[in-house]
């Protein structure tokens, strides 16, 4: 009961705008309906959208993922399915996060599924130690962490650079994901430490500056209801914030 209505949803996205091939969205499909997945994980799938998510990004059988700041790796086991035994998921922890009691229980959930996971494999490392990878990546992806570059307790983190090193780590034609909160635009700088948010126009300044091609734009997370002038855990706004998820690719 629970398969066919997710089906359904993918069935109607791969009609539109970002179709995609049916037999990677069946591998999302049955990713999402799978029934190992943790309660912690199907639990946010109203708020996170995986299947319209997924359709998006268009990850598919056999691709070298990364899932960057991965904590308990909501993402990261979906990834898993879809590129199955022949594909694999880095899943990069910043150590700098690791200051956060929640992330540290989170990593440690993680690393349990990679044991039995031989598709996944989980680094911690330094922010830009953790973007070396043994072979070229198809995905980059980062979900609501892009603004934690720019805040103090990861160095800040010098987006040029790190955007540059994504770049070297894909292959030509791989794609660069980044999915963050809103902010106002022209909000202050500091608003990535004081709201936990960033301008998509930032991000994408940021990023083509180190040669990526701006591919699409997805507004499924779009909240026009949320004013963007509350922190992202504010209860009034929490799970609910206006979001955006953006697509570069390297050329080739």
């Amino acid at each position: 009961m629970k398969f066919m209505p997710v089906l359904m949803i993918v069935v109607a996205l791969v009609s539109g705008a970002n179709a995609s091939d049916p037999s990677n969205s069946a591998a999302a499909t049955m990713a999402i309906a799978d029934p190992s997945r943790p309660s912690s994980d199907t639990t946010r799938d109203a708020e996170r959208k995986p299947a319209q998510t997924l359709a998006f990004v268009g990850v598919k059988s056999g691709d070298k993922v990364a899932d960057y700041v991965a904590a308990s790796g909501y993402f990261t086991r979906l990834f898993a399915s879809v590129v199955g035994s022949n594909g694999h998921v880095y899943a990069v922890e910043p150590t700098a996060f690791f200051q956060f009691e929640h992330f540290v229980k989170a990593v440690a959930e993680l690393q349990g599924y990679a044991v039995t996971h031989p598709n996944v494999t989980v680094t911690t490392a330094a922010a830009l130690e953790g973007l070396k990878f043994p072979e070229k990546l198809d995905l980059f992806w980062i979900s609501r962490n892009y603004h934690d570059l720019h805040d103090k307790f990861m160095g800040p983190v010098d987006a040029a650079a790190f955007n540059r090193t994504v770049y070297e780590a894909l292959k030509p034609g791989g794609f660069y994901v980044v999915l963050d909160h809103s902010a106002a635009v022209g909000a202050a700088s500091n608003v990535t430490e004081t709201l936990h948010r960033i301008e998509s126009s930032t991000v994408r300044r940021e990023v083509e500056a180190a040669g990526f091609k701006f591919d699409s734009e997805s507004s499924i997370l779009a909240n026009p209801a949320d004013p963007r002038t509350a922190e992202v855990f504010d209860k009034t706004i929490g799970g609910h914030t206006d979001q955006f998820i953006l697509k570069f690719r390297k050329p080739k």
